[in-house]
């Protein structure tokens, strides 16, 4: 069952940059109404992954891909620089997210065991 909590994860994250690339384009009415619309779709499945995967986990992944994915989509599609500090802080990032899940690993395995 935890597999399709990572499923909901993947797919919370991938709208999650579909609106924020969103933000930077949309110039009309109805491409704010697709934006939103997208928000929606993305504030459904967030929800959904913490129904089986630890809530600060599933928060961990989906700030650090979309605090990355910023970074990454503001540098290579809009324009912005890219700088050794900015790579420092976003391996920051992701190593955070690996401890939580490690961390959140292991306080589940510890239950396990005392359960038994």
């Amino acid at each position: 069952m935890k597999n399709k909590g990572w499923i909901y994860v993947f797919l919370t994250c991938l709208f999650e940059l579909m609106w924020l690339y969103g933000f930077n384009e949309a110039s009309t009415w109805w491409h704010w109404a697709i934006v939103i619309g997208i928000i929606l779709i993305d504030f459904h499945f967030l929800p959904k992954a913490c129904e089986t995967l630890p809530t600060g986990t599933v928060y961990a992944v989906f700030a650090g891909v979309g605090t990355i994915g910023t970074a990454l989509m503001d540098s290579y599609l809009f324009g912005g620089s890219f700088s050794l500090g900015k790579i420092v802080f976003i391996a920051i990032l992701i190593l955070g997210v690996i401890g939580l899940n490690i961390a959140d690993n292991k306080e589940e395995k510890r239950a396990a065991k005392e359960a038994i």
